[in-house]
């Protein structure tokens, strides 16, 4: 809304109130009279596409002193800057595209990945103790164990004693799940074979939170299990896809600090092809290791050091367990 809108608002208001209307001053003509010229505002459009690329580069900041400076501001961060203020309340564009946000970040963790999906990707599917959304949003911990059903599933149509066991789960994120799904699970299934690695037969679990893979590879009997789970959205990011990876998982001895997490795996943070390959490492090298549990205290954990090749972007991890 601009000034213009705001003044023709004020009359009409001021007419029905029985009023005098006061009328706008026309600019002088005197010799010697400057021109007096209108700031730039900034124009607000209800019916932009608030998911638009135009809308998220929209800049809120009126008469800005180096507009070339919130341009590249903008360019540079999803993050919500250069939004501009309505005295001390944000601009109604920054609000909707708040709300906007807000809305996709709710759907997407109430969506349900399709059955048909998960058939067409030729992928068993089995689900935790979780019966519906709402129950997996408010029983966390049902997440974390498979149902009977899905446990006589895994021993009748899955490969025993794999070294690496890949499994896909919708998690808080449904459009994490279809959106990266193509480009990460394909290729790092080929590149654990073609590393030499006997990989488990890759499913689906439904409802399922991370600590769920600890009893996938204690009933399997896997090396190493990888967990590809949706995130839990952001504002405007519903496609974040996380991999947690964790060698010889035992529900009643693995803690968190035993699992390696590569996280914001998306087109607009952490590339899919480049994760693909940090996943692949993560298997070869926990395959091949020992375990890092002392052998007079379970409790206690060394420094483990978990070394990508340098087919694996060269770079160098450390999973530090404290003592």
């Amino acid at each position: 809304m601009d000034q213009k809108q705001i003044e023709e608002i004020v009359r009409s208001v001021m007419a029905s109130m029985g009023q005098d209307v006061p009328q706008p001053v026309a600019p002088s003509t005197q010799e010697g009279a400057k021109p007096q010229c209108a700031a730039p505002t900034v124009t607000e459009s209800c019916a932009l596409d608030l998911g638009s690329a135009e809308a998220k580069a929209w800049i809120g900041v009126e008469n800005p002193h180096r507009a070339d400076v919130l341009t590249e501001l903008r360019r540079s961060t999803a993050a919500r800057v250069c939004t501009g203020r309505a005295g001390p309340r944000p601009r109604t564009q920054a609000l909707l595209r708040f709300l906007a946000d807000h809305s996709r970040s709710k759907d997407t963790v109430l969506k349900e990945v399709p059955e048909e999906w998960v058939k067409a990707q030729g992928l068993l599917e089995v689900r935790s103790e979780i019966s519906d959304k709402n129950l997996y949003l408010t029983r966390p911990d049902m997440g974390r164990r498979l149902s009977p059903e899905a446990i006589d599933a895994l021993k009748s149509q899955c490969v025993m004693n794999p070294d690496v066991q890949v499994v896909v789960s919708d998690g808080l994120s449904t459009d994490a799940i279809t959106a990266n799904y193509e480009e990460i699970l394909p290729p790092l299934l080929a590149g654990l074979k073609q590393a030499g690695l006997n990989v488990g037969t890759p499913f689906f679990v439904r409802y399922g939170r991370v600590k769920i893979e600890d009893q996938i590879g204690e009933i399997l009997g896997a090396k190493v299990v990888i967990l590809l789970v949706g995130e839990r959205p952001g504002l405007g990011q519903s496609e974040s896809l996380s991999c947690y990876a964790v060698y010889s998982p035992r529900v009643a001895t693995t803690v968190e600090a035993d699992r390696t997490c590569i996280s914001n795996i998306h087109q607009g943070g952490g590339a899919a092809s480049r994760s693909r390959r940090r996943d692949c490492g993560f298997g070869q090298t926990d395959a091949g290791a020992e375990s890092v549990r002392h052998q007079h205290d379970p409790l206690r954990r060394h420094h483990a050091c978990i070394r990508f090749d340098s087919t694996f972007s060269d770079c160098h991890a450390r999973d530090c367990l404290r003592e």
